[in-house]
C-alpha cells in the first residue's frame, strides 16, 4: 500500500490561510483518487474534498466550498489542500487518504490508505 504523510498544519487566526500537503511514498499514487477528511474532538471523521486520479474532477463538502481547493501533482506524488478564509469550525485533525479507482470518493470506507493526520487550529 502507498504510504501517505501530511504536513502544513498549524495555528492560524480566523480568516487566515493554510496549505496542507500530502506526500505519497511512490508513484503508484497517480492511479489513486485522493481525498482530505477531518476529525474534530468528539466528532466523526468527515469528508472535506476529493480529487480524481487525473485531477480532472473534484468534489467538496458544502461547508468548505469556495474556501478550500484540492489539487494534485502526479509528477511529484503530492496532493494539496489550500484553505482560505478559515473559521474556528475548521479546527480539526486533517487526514489525507488514497482510494484505488477511476472515480472520486466521499466516504471514509471507500479509501484504502490513510496518513497520520495534521492538526489545524483556527483561533478567534
Amino acid at each position: 500500500q502507498v504510504q501517505l504523510v501530511e504536513s502544513g498544519g498549524g495555528l492560524v487566526q480566523v480568516g487566515g490561510s493554510l496549505r496542507l500537503s500530502c506526500a505519497a511514498s511512490d508513484s503508484t499514487v497517480s492511479s489513486y483518487a485522493m481525498g482530505w477528511f477531518r476529525q474534530a474532538p468528539g466528532k466523526e471523521r468527515e469528508f472535506v474534498a476529493a480529487i480524481s486520479w487525473s485531477g480532472d474532477n473534484t468534489d467538496y463538502a458544502d461547508s468548505v466550498k469556495g474556501r478550500f481547493t484540492i489539487s494534485r501533482d502526479n509528477a511529484k506524488n503530492t496532493v494539496h489542500l489550500q484553505m482560505n478564509s478559515l473559521k474556528p469550525e475548521d479546527t480539526a485533525v486533517y487526514y489525507c487518504a488514497a482510494a484505488y479507482g477511476s472515480s472520486w470518493y466521499t466516504r471514509p470506507d471507500e479509501y484504502d490508505c490513510w496518513g497520520q493526520g495534521t492538526q489545524v487550529t483556527v483561533s478567534s
